[in-house]
């Protein structure tokens, strides 16, 4: 059975971090493009960012670039969002999703996780003013 579990999420004031963790189970991330998508309360979900496992190539949803930064451990079937400088509009539920390279990771963001194969049950984050 294939599983994605988020981890790491929490209450954090504005100006804070949180480090995300997604692990995987079930599959492993080759030819995998595995991605961070948030829907904050009352509003649609919205893709943050993507890392392909093949070379490593990563997109930003322009709300985060330069604050959060995912990576990938393949030998721990584990993707990471390091999230610094959080705002209060960063608060939501944090899905993590995996799909097949087939699409890009800017698709996948830009498209909201549309084809993406697996998705976790989420983690909230709060960032408090």
């Amino acid at each position: 059975e294939v599983q994605l579990v988020e981890s790491g999420g929490g209450l954090v004031q504005a100006g804070g971090s949180l480090r995300l963790s997604c692990a995987a189970s079930g599959f492993t991330f080759d030819d995998s493009a595995i991605g961070w998508f948030r829907q904050a309360p009352g509003k649609e979900r919205e893709g943050v960012s993507c890392i392909s496992s093949t070379d490593g190539s990563t997109y930003y949803a322009d709300s985060v670039k330069g604050r959060f930064t995912i990576s990938s451990d393949n030998a721990k079937n584990t993707v990471y969002l390091q999230m610094n400088s959080l705002k209060p509009e960063d608060t939501a539920v944090y899905y993590c999703a995996a799909g097949h390279e087939y699409y890009t990771g800017s698709y996948y963001v830009k498209n909201v996780g549309y084809g993406m194969d697996y998705w976790g049950k989420g983690t909230l984050v709060t960032v408090s003013s």
